[in-house]
């Protein structure tokens, strides 16, 4: 591995964004009412069903997915005057946590790119605006979000993707820092980047993956990360 770093690329949801347990059912019952009204139960068996194929697909072959696929598998119409109350479902679970507007500010600081990559089903617009509404959008050099690209964490490619859009020619100049062994810290390895582990989030079974990765360092809170990366500049 190239000694230094150029960029720190994190996960987001359990890492960014503070993992926030949720009731799958309640999620999916939430666009069954606006989309099928007259059959909710019925699609929302459906679309927790269509969810859980995507996500272990995600886990086994590192494809990735949209909300629009999972409607589609689940026979359940897509249109994005049905995904309000799903959007308000999830608000509480998407604010960042208190140490990142600081944590990437003395990174850009330090001239390190800043950068996303997240496996996700939601469309880029919706991750922006995220970022927009916590203060942090401008500092961000380059996200990679999968419902854009043909993979999913742990995938090389998607590694790859994400060290490219912050403008760093090789993963190998590049930390992540994630919450997750499988998908975050085996994946970022296997692609030559250097590894920042956060354990906070309680990871649903079915989203264990088949591997557990070595993190090079770990990190209790988010603030922890900027000490790690400036020793390995």
């Amino acid at each position: 591995m190239a000694d230094g770093v150029d960029a720190v690329i994190f996960d987001w949801g359990g890492t960014l964004t503070p993992w926030k347990s949720i009731d799958p059912a309640e999620e999916w019952a939430t666009l069954a009412r606006a989309a099928a009204p007259d059959r909710v139960e019925e699609a929302t068996v459906a679309l927790l069903a269509a969810a859980d194929a995507v996500w272990a697909r995600s886990r086994d072959e590192h494809r990735s997915a949209t909300l629009a696929e999972i409607c589609e598998l689940a026979g359940v119409p897509y249109a994005d005057h049905h995904l309000a109350g799903y959007r308000e479902f999830w608000e509480h679970a998407t604010f960042t946590d208190d140490d990142v507007l600081p944590l990437l500010s003395r990174l850009k600081v330090d001239g390190l790119k800043v950068g996303v990559l997240s496996n996700t089903v939601w469309p880029r617009g919706w991750h922006d605006e995220i970022f927009e509404r916590d203060g942090v959008l401008d500092l961000l050099d380059g996200a990679v979000y999968t419902s854009d690209i043909p993979w999913t964490k742990p995938s090389p490619e998607a590694f790859a993707a994400a060290a490219a859009a912050v403008g760093v020619e090789h993963p190998s100049r590049c930390a992540f820092v994630g919450d997750r062994l499988f998908d975050d810290i085996w994946g970022a390895s296997n692609a030559g980047m250097r590894t920042i582990l956060v354990p906070h989030s309680d990871i649903p079974v079915g989203q264990v993956g088949h591997s557990e990765g070595d993190p090079d360092a770990v990190a209790h809170r988010l603030a922890e990360v900027y000490d790690i990366v400036s020793a390995w500049r």
